[in-house]
């Protein structure tokens, strides 16, 4: 199968990858990062999420994040919903499209939101009939597709059973995440295989975590098989609160460097990327966790 010859990026560094820093982040550096990803070219960035403070407390602040963002015509700009309250509180800061997550393993899904896989799918379907009701896109998430960090290995066949319902459920488009990080590229093709016999390929996106440095190699493998939508972080930000040792979403500024080498259409301006990136990152107090920017800063 021949390489896509444009790929989407779903940049969700403000929302996954902030979401579990220890420190306090500002309205006021979040709504900077969220216009600089505009400015660079993004076309999707997942800015922040609707639950409750008390479980996740860098999001307290996304309505207000929402507010105050330069929206660019033609951008789209997210948010995690993973309940009707949540899908509410969106509506109200005038989110266009929201996403909802589930599991590929049992396990994490009690570990993760304490209940079955096939009960957290039951808890969407009042959100699904609301996002039709108003008109709103929803993307949905697989987690733990190649690996699960309490019942290890993962069968293809079981994502697949479970993009396929969100898929039917309504949502436009799923994507798989490797969450913990332990996917190689064989595993990756081998998945993708499995679940496009239940949702077509160009329905399907990547969501790769760089925990044993195979995060470009599987996004490779994904280009081989017909996939064209993939998610990363600037600066490499973010991890799984529920995965121990899951380092960080892999680098946007590291997938695009590896697509512009592919000659594969984004519309994203490196440097732009690169310097909010730094940005964010010297806001964190540390270094970028993208090893393009940091061989374009040594230079």
């Amino acid at each position: 199968m021949s390489l896509p010859s444009h790929v989407r990026l779903v940049e969700v560094g403000p929302r996954d990858g902030l979401q579990n820093e220890a420190q306090p982040i500002s309205v006021d550096d979040k709504v900077r990062l969220v216009d600089a990803l505009t400015e660079a070219g993004l076309g999707y960035i997942e800015v922040g999420s609707f639950v409750s403070p008390k479980w996740v407390p860098q999001m307290a602040g996304s309505a207000e994040v929402f507010a105050r963002i330069q929206r660019k015509p033609g951008v789209v700009y997210g948010a995690l919903a993973p309940n009707l309250r949540g899908f509410e509180d969106a509506l109200a800061a005038g989110v266009k499209e929201v996403a909802v997550f589930a599991a590929a393993s049992e396990a994490f899904s009690q570990r993760n939101i304490n209940c079955s896989i096939s009960e957290s799918l039951e808890r969407f379907a009042p959100i699904m009939e609301a996002a039709r009701q108003h008109g709103i896109s929803v993307r949905g998430y697989v987690s733990c597709v190649l690996g699960c960090p309490y019942e290890g290995s993962i069968a293809p066949e079981q994502v697949a059973l479970v993009a396929r319902e969100l898929y039917a459920m309504g949502c436009y488009e799923v994507s798989l995440g490797d969450t913990i990080g332990t996917g190689t590229a064989g595993a990756t093709r081998r998945m993708f295989e499995a679940v496009s016999a239940n949702v077509p390929r160009d329905k399907l996106a990547g969501h790769f975590h760089d925990t044993y440095g195979q995060a470009l190699a599987n996004i490779y493998a994904s280009l081989q098989e017909g996939i064209a939508v993939f998610d990363s972080s600037v600066a490499g930000l973010g991890g799984c609160p529920y995965a121990k040792g899951a380092s960080g979403n892999v680098a946007t500024e590291d997938v695009l460097y590896l697509l512009d080498g592919l000659g594969i259409h984004t519309g994203i301006d490196m440097d732009r990327l690169i310097a909010a990136g730094n940005r964010i990152s010297e806001v964190l107090g540390r270094a970028t966790g993208s090893r393009v920017a940091k061989a374009r800063s040594a230079t």
